[in-house]
């Protein structure tokens, strides 16, 4: 009787199981395998509908390796990452602390800062191009009211990369905002208070209670955030398309080239650019799990 309570309950737990299991299978482990396995062969467009593709090895990672693109391409993947983190992180922990006050129309001007969240990528991303337009954009007329020339923001080797950065970051602000506004509501009030009463400044008690206390809601945020930030495309293509010169090209839109981006397209070495945003990824991953097994040894 007891034998046959545990195999139903064992079948029950792998009923409830089973679709997040499909969900998985269908959705993370088969494009997963499927790119691996388009990185690996050498694939036409006649072969990618047809089959029959060739076995290629490693020739599509040592043809993007050997690529002149490549260099700039991770370089400017390390820099438009490394810059959109830290401002995005950095804005969103000083509008966090600022609204974590509690002042009249907080709530209020909180909300107007998940505007830019909430709005398709798309349409945040033709309005910056818009903005940024080097002739009719609303920013150099701002800046032509204090007497500074027109900027080629969009069209300029030296501004496309700052161009989309600026864009990106405002994108993710609010995403920061709320995650360590959140962050803040759950450190109790006693603890500012008895810095306060041992002569603790704002800035001594930010740095004693606020960012200790906040360091595992900040590491999940920049560890999603670096996620999100590898993988941004729409907004890089949409502003810049990569140029002028390849100047604001990352591995994301440079895979995008390569696979569907001309009437040749090159799958293999795509996919393998791909490929090494995924190692990218699994490596922030990673070191996260590491920091966080220390954490808590």
């Amino acid at each position: 009787m007891n034998r046959d309570r545990h195999v139903d309950g064992r079948w029950t737990a792998w009923l409830f199981l089973a679709p997040v299991t499909i969900y998985l299978l269908a959705f993370y482990a088969y494009p997963l395998y499927r790119n691996i396995e388009l990185s690996l062969r050498e694939y036409t467009v006649r072969s990618f509908v047809q089959g029959g593709a060739p076995f290629a090895g490693l020739d599509n990672y040592q043809k993007i390796l050997s690529d002149p693109t490549f260099g700039p391409a991770l370089a400017h993947t390390v820099v438009f990452t490394v810059a959109s983190l830290a401002f995005q992180f950095g804005i969103g922990m000083a509008l966090a602390v600022f609204f974590h006050q509690h002042f009249p129309l907080s709530r209020t001007l909180r909300a107007l800062f998940l505007v830019p969240w909430l709005l398709p990528l798309i349409v945040s991303a033709s309005t910056w191009s818009w903005m940024l337009n080097s002739d009719a954009g609303v920013v150099n007329a701002a800046l032509g009211t204090v007497g500074v020339g027109p900027v080629n923001w969009l069209t300029s080797p030296d501004w496309a990369l700052a161009s989309v950065i600026i864009a990106n970051v405002w994108i993710g602000i609010p995403f920061n905002l709320v995650v360590l506004y959140s962050g803040l509501q759950s450190i109790p009030v006693a603890l500012y208070e008895a810095a306060a009463l041992d002569g603790a400044t704002g800035w001594q008690r930010f740095w004693r209670v606020t960012f200790p206390l906040l360091r595992p809601v900040s590491a999940i945020t920049l560890l999603l955030g670096l996620i999100y930030t590898l993988k941004v495309f729409d907004i890089i293509w949409i502003m810049t398309r990569g140029g002028p010169t390849d100047s604001s090209t990352t591995f994301a839109t440079w895979s995008y080239r390569l696979g569907f981006g001309s009437l040749l397209p090159s799958f293999g070495p795509g996919a393998a650019v791909g490929n090494l945003l995924i190692v990218m990824a699994l490596t922030a991953g990673l070191v996260y799990i590491r920091l966080q097994r220390r954490q808590w040894a």
